[in-house]
């Protein structure tokens, strides 16, 4: 081991040596992260300058697309410039910075999602003191919460990790970092460091988990009472596009990090990465805005606005000129 020299950094395999499936791949990725951004951009945009929007819900809902935001330009810019340049090497620091705002990304998206089930049991289940228990000052409080908790659960295995001497193989059979691939090519015994991490990994996806069941337990107690069938409807449908994107997130990173047998199956793994890192966040502005009424008719509204402000920019425009 002594004799060894020190792995400087890695070599990512990202998807295929092919490089027509690169390029078709190249194109692929890069549509559906700008589609991405411009979405999540979109949502955070329409719930900061609409009056009707400026609720604990929407407020969450800002901070869920600014984490989607930062969770899929975590890896795809990485794997989009290593396409197109032909490299596939990362650094050491780059891989464990990268390992870093990935996973306290992921872990404080589990946290803000038990954040936004207890707001949901709040307002239907207390829909009384909802005002005086959700304020402004209590939701800045669950999203500090959040990336607090997730750099609490990240931080001492990462650094652990890195500490391991990797001075073998170097080849990383994936398009970014994992943490769970990375503790294979480490030269010595990880199995303590693997069960911390598996331990960890388990306890921030179920115990945020059990937090969003509760709270929907509750609410189905709730509106099973209710008489009305269409107050039964309405009471529900504000939680529709909550409950998609908690069975997306969770389905996607319980097969990724809390069933390590089936974490062997490389290809398979891959494929869920790709649905959570790149699909995933692409998806969370459409549900949002095509299945929530009050988002459309704010994103109408502002559409019809802009539409009327346009012949007066032009004019100006050409009056300038």
């Amino acid at each position: 081991m002594e004799n060894q020299t020190a792995v400087t950094e890695f070599i990512l395999l990202g998807f295929t040596d092919v490089r027509w499936l690169q390029i078709l791949l190249f194109i692929l990725l890069l549509i559906t992260y700008i589609l991405t951004i411009a979405g999540n951009i979109l949502i955070i945009s329409i719930t900061l300058v609409s009056q009707h929007l400026q609720t604990p819900m929407y407020f969450f809902l800002r901070n869920f697309s600014l984490l989607e935001i930062g969770f899929t330009s975590a890896s795809i810019p990485k794997v989009l410039f290593n396409v197109a340049s032909g490299s596939q090497s990362i650094s050491v620091a780059g891989c464990f910075a990268q390992c870093l705002f990935y996973l306290t990304v992921g872990t404080a998206e589990f946290c803000l999602l038990a954040a936004m089930s207890f707001d949901r049991f709040v307002a239907i289940c207390n829909p009384l003191h909802y005002t005086s228990i959700m304020t402004s000052h209590f939701c800045d409080w669950l999203v500090l919460a959040s990336w607090l908790i997730s750099f609490g659960y990240v931080i001492v295995p990462l650094v652990l990790l890195f500490q391991l001497p990797f001075s073998g193989p170097n080849i990383i059979n994936h398009f970014f970092c994992d943490s769970a691939v990375l503790l294979k090519l480490a030269c010595t015994d990880t199995r303590l460091l693997g069960l911390l991490s598996f331990l960890l990994a388990t306890g921030s996806i179920l115990d945020t988990l059990a937090v969003t069941i509760f709270s929907y337990f509750k609410i189905i107690s709730v509106v099973m009472r209710i008489p009305s069938m269409a107050e039964r409807q309405k009471a529900f449908s504000t939680c529709t596009s909550h409950i998609t994107m908690i069975s997306i997130t969770y389905g996607s990173c319980i097969f990724m990090y809390v069933t390590p047998t089936w974490s062997s199956r490389l290809d398979l793994s891959r494929a869920v990465a790709v649905l959570n890192n790149v699909v995933s966040p692409l998806l969370n502005p459409f549900i949002y805005s095509l299945r929530n009424k009050q988002v459309k008719e704010a994103l109408r509204e502002h559409l019809n606005v802009l539409m009327k402000l346009m012949p007066t920019m032009y004019a100006v425009q050409a009056a300038g000129r």
